[in-house]
């Protein structure tokens, strides 16, 4: 039989089966069988195409099972309209039974080799001679290292390679060490100006000063990098050195610049230095050479640890137009850019994944309705965890994305600032039951309208910042109709101005945030200088205070009157205001001070600010500080009404039982309702106990 007509044949009995099958031991030259399984991906989806095609699919749906191995991605996994599967039929990307499947965008290394060339090893710490080995890459195929970009605050980019020890990310050579900074020591004079805020600041373009004789000792600074926050401690970026001259103590950085400026005594330090590779975990790559340096955390053992380094600067999978589809129990590593994207369509979900090692964030969904992610873990990503952005805020449809049941931590490895575990845009999304902490700055951004945040967990985050909040949005009166309800945030740290629980910046208005646990939180509850906020049947115990309140919007300084004046007003007149008011009536309060729709406008001098009135503060409980106005706000300006407050501890129960309230408070003749706190965080269910299993298995 010819060549050509055995491949039909196996074609065709691929294509009449309901299940597919795929292993890494497979052809692609199968039929696709549980016995003959397909090898790549991308033969898989085919053959459900083809199934599609002559009208095969199986009433209930189309499985493609996956067996245990690691599948090397060199690409990312296009999925389309042509692979969608209806509410009925759907489409199933899936590990067989529970088995170890890596999806891996990069390539495991072999074992590495001690360092003899005694140029580079006298330009090691001497405490670091004898520990630190050696891998040519060019040698194994590898050209391809990706480029640093700067990025941080307002800008991302694909990461470069990175290296990945035993399933956990490695630091590059620094210094100081992580968890230790350097401070700006200047800048050069005349290169200062004012800040808006009372304060100098240095040019970008023009550098700024360090301390100490530490960098003499390099010898090569062709790739040194600096990463700091530079003017304020929520905006941060990784900066190509161009110049640096240790005479003068002066660095200079190269083009695209960070934001702001250089403000004396913020917080820096030099990262990508052969000479700082001086502690365990820490690796340097010579890109001329190609040759990677690394110290392990850990002796390798019979070959038992593992070093990946990942190289595909694409998804791992990416959904463009496709409905229907779900994506179980796969492990999913080691990419430089997102681990999954999911643009359009209809109800697609990421289910019982485990999402770590990703170099910008794990999963990205914009547009289409109904799609979720639930039941994962995502560890470990240089950005976001997951982000939602659906809906028309011009129609105030909802996109109906949701986040559900899934644990994240150490989100934000490079970028830091603004790149939260859960990211909500739009209309109508839903983050719930997640647990979430080890972030260096916020665990839950939001704009735009509907959202609903409920029954999560929340902890140690603002590790690495200050002026940040827990859950946060900000700087925007049309963006209403909020719910925050029946969170648990407790112990979140934060520097400089510290964090809050749920921070409502800058002028935000109309946000509900009912019947929440905060405890050790600074300023629990913080409500910027916006209006209509009902902040309703919350538990605080010992928070700093549990409620503060501002009226910036009042504020005459240019930066501020700016903000509300211009932007504010803006903002307002990008949505159609008549949709807004019937959906928001508070909104129309706004009229007293910007003038009615109709007009006319209240503008110049007449314009005095707005006020945060409409704000209902009601049937708390506090233990320990209440309640804080300054900044042009009083109390009277706020409904103020039914709290419970004492400075006795032993009136509330412990953490581990919610807090829970004795029969005999006086709470609960004030109005105070249970909090069910045992519905908080994570749930157990098939697919979370089936992560938990993966967990446990050979990382290869």
């Amino acid at each position: 039989m010819s060549l050509w007509r055995t491949i039909l044949l196996l074609n065709i009995a691929a294509i009449i089966r309901a299940d597919i099958y795929i292993a890494p031991s497979g052809s692609d030259n199968n039929d696709g069988s549980e016995s003959r399984p397909f090898r790549s991906l991308e033969r898989g989806r085919d053959a459900v195409r083809e199934l599609k095609r002559n009208k095969n699919l199986a009433a209930g749906g189309t499985t493609l099972s996956l067996r245990q191995g690691d599948y090397i991605r060199t690409d990312t996994l296009e999925v389309t309209d042509a692979d969608s599967g209806t509410a009925e039929a759907p489409i199933v990307w899936q590990a067989y039974h529970d088995e170890h499947v890596r999806l891996i965008g990069g390539q495991i290394l072999p074992r590495f080799i001690k360092v003899t060339d005694p140029d580079v090893v006298a330009r090691f710490d001497e405490g670091a001679r004898g520990h630190v080995i050696q891998i040519n890459l060019r040698e194994l195929g590898i050209t391809d290292f990706g480029e640093m970009k700067s990025r941080g605050f307002g800008r991302g980019a694909v990461a470069h390679c990175e290296l990945f020890f035993n399933s956990r990310p490695m630091p590059l050579a620094q210094w100081p060490n992580e968890g230790d900074w350097e401070k700006i020591a200047g800048f050069p004079d005349p290169t200062g100006t004012g800040d808006d805020h009372g304060g100098k600041i240095g040019d970008l373009k023009s550098g700024f000063l360090y301390a100490g004789e530490r960098p003499r000792r390099w010898k090569d600074i062709s790739d040194l990098w600096v990463h700091g926050y530079w003017a304020w401690d929520w905006a941060n970026s990784y900066e190509h050195v161009a110049e640096l001259d240790p005479g003068r103590h002066f660095i200079r950085t190269a083009p695209p610049y960070g934001h702001y400026g250089f403000r004396n005594g913020q917080r820096f330090k030099f990262l990508n230095v052969l000479e700082e590779l001086d502690q365990p975990g820490e690796w340097f790559m010579d890109r001329k050479k190609g040759v990677l340096y690394f110290w392990p955390p850990q002796s390798e053992k019979n070959g038992e640890a593992e070093a990946v380094l990942s190289l595909l600067n694409q998804p791992l999978i990416k959904m463009s137009g496709a409905s229907h589809v779900v994506v179980r129990g796969l492990i999913l590593e080691a990419t430089r850019a997102n681990a999954i994207e999911i643009r359009r369509g209809t109800s697609n979900l990421i289910t019982g994944c485990l999402i770590r090692n990703i170099g910008d964030s794990g999963v990205v969904i914009e547009g289409g309705k109904g799609h979720g992610v639930t039941n994962c873990d995502i560890f470990d990503t240089g950005d976001g965890g997951v982000s939602l952005d659906g809906g028309d805020r011009q129609t105030l449809t909802p996109g109906g994305h949701f986040v559900e049941n899934c644990h994240f931590q150490r989100q934000g490895r490079w970028s830091k600032c603004y790149v939260p575990a859960v990211l909500l845009g739009g209309v109508g999304q839903r983050a719930s039951h997640n647990l979430i902490h080890d972030h260096p700055h916020a665990a839950m951004l939001l704009s735009g309208n509907d959202h609903l945040i409920e029954f999560n967990e929340i902890h140690h985050i603002a590790l690495e910042t200050g002026d940040v909040g827990a859950i946060y949005m900000g700087r925007d009166y049309s963006f209403r109709g909020n719910r925050i309800r029946h969170n648990y945030i407790h112990e979140t740290g934060g520097v400089g101005m510290g964090s809050m629980g749920v921070y409502m910046d800058d002028c935000v208005s109309g946000t509900e945030v009912f019947g929440n646990i905060f405890y050790k939180v600074h300023w629990a509850m913080f409500i910027g200088g916006g209006r209509d906020h009902r902040v309703e049947n919350n538990l605080f115990v010992d928070c700093d205070p549990a409620v503060r309140v501002d009226g910036r919007g009042l504020d005459h300084s240019p930066v501020w009157r700016e903000m509300v004046n211009d932007y504010m007003r803006k903002q307002l007149a990008n949505v159609p205001l008549s949709l807004y008011r019937e959906h928001y009536p508070a909104i129309k309060t706004l009229d007293a001070y910007y003038g009615p729709p109709e007009g006319p406008a209240i503008v110049g001098n007449a314009f005095k600010g707005v006020p945060p009135e409409g704000n209902v503060i009601t049937h708390n409980v506090a233990f320990g500080k209440w309640f804080d106005a300054g900044w042009n706000a009083k109390a009277e300006m706020f409904e103020l009404r039914d709290n419970f407050v004492s400075s006795d501890m032993s009136f509330v129960g412990p953490a581990a039982e919610g807090f829970r309230l004795p029969k005999d408070s006086p709470a609960w003749k004030l109005g105070f309702t249970p909090i069910p706190f045992k519905q908080i965080g994570l749930q157990s269910n098939a697919d979370r106990q089936g992560l938990e299993r993966l967990a446990m298995g050979r990382s290869r």
